[in-house]
């Protein structure tokens, strides 16, 4: 009777998962069924052989990556830009979201939110490109000031100083109008009911942002933030690989440019496939453990 009972339900809403197969196809084709190709990372795998036809080398792969002392610095480098990113990039979006939703005017605050989420709908060749022109010795407006200044002109780009900064703020300014829609959309859905009671006791904008909006939105906050947490290792290939140059590599290589570079470039694709499982499985850890910390913290914040 139970299992009856459930199949009523699916049947219910059958259209609903009709929409969605589209979705579940994707996933089985393009993530789950190139799965099989990571034993390559346990093979000396060779191209004329095949998949099935290298030899096995077990955990050799994985030996000479963490013996590798450039792998370290790569690593390091990802962990501290990723880290970053994390710091300063995941409270921007809840903080202009409070923000925009304090904009009494409608037109001025759509005009906002379009303005803030237009970049990440550009590829970061684009904004790449904008950015490196932006930041230019010889046309960038920053430089332009700087010598107005009596200050020599700075090639941001190439100075290890300045490069993972770069990174972190091109990232805030790509996403963070995207994710700002995510929290005005549960801020939202809060009861104005609530609003209302607070204006009778007479308390400002800012307590109502702190202790209605702010409780209100929690249980997105921490979904966002254990999604996040994989971040810390996964980074944003397509964004590094643009930006980054020759003189910053001790501070701009990262895992995934790393990759690239020891797979396609140097064809070492076993090595190359061990430092993408690695990659993925210490992201794996993260996301489970920033899950089971939100469990105990808030148990309905929790994704599963």
């Amino acid at each position: 009777m139970k299992n009856n009972s459930i199949l009523k339900q699916y049947m219910a809403k059958k259209y609903f998962f009709i929409m969605f197969f589209p979705v579940i196809l994707y996933y089985l084709v393009f993530h789950y069924g190139p799965m099989y190709g990571v034993i390559i990372a346990f093979q000396d795998y060779q191209f004329l052989k095949g998949i099935f036809g290298s030899p096995w080398v077990g955990l050799d792969n994985f030996r000479d990556l963490f013996n590798n002392d450039y792998f370290w610095v790569v690593l390091r480098n990802t962990l501290l830009i990723n880290g970053y990113k994390l710091l300063f990039g995941f409270p921007a979006p809840i903080v202009i979201a409070l923000m925009i939703n304090e904009v009494a005017r409608p037109l001025l605050k759509r005009a906002i939110q379009t303005v803030s989420y237009i970049p990440h709908f550009l590829s970061w060749v684009v904004l790449s490109g904008l950015v490196i022109e932006f930041l230019s010795p010889s046309r960038g407006p920053i430089n332009d000031v700087l010598m107005q200044l009596g200050i020599e002109p700075v090639y941001f780009i190439t100075e290890e100083s300045w490069f993972r900064s770069i990174l972190v703020a091109s990232d805030i300014w790509k996403h963070v109008g995207f994710n700002t829609i995510i929290y005005l959309a549960a801020i939202a859905g809060i009861n104005p009911e609530m609003y209302e009671a607070a204006e009778v006791d007479g308390i400002s904008r800012i307590q109502k942002a702190l202790y209605i909006t702010l409780p209100s939105i929690a249980p997105v906050i921490i979904i966002m933030l254990i999604l996040s947490t994989g971040s810390i290792i996964n980074d944003d290939f397509e964004q590094v690989f643009n930006l980054l140059n020759v003189k910053v590599m001790n501070v701009g290589d990262v895992l995934s440019t790393y990759t690239y570079s020891e797979g396609l470039v140097r064809m070492n694709y076993s090595y190359a496939a061990a430092v993408g499982l690695f990659k993925n499985i210490v992201a794996l850890i993260l996301v489970l453990s920033a899950n089971a910390l939100a469990r105990r913290v808030n148990r309905d914040s929790a994704i599963f």
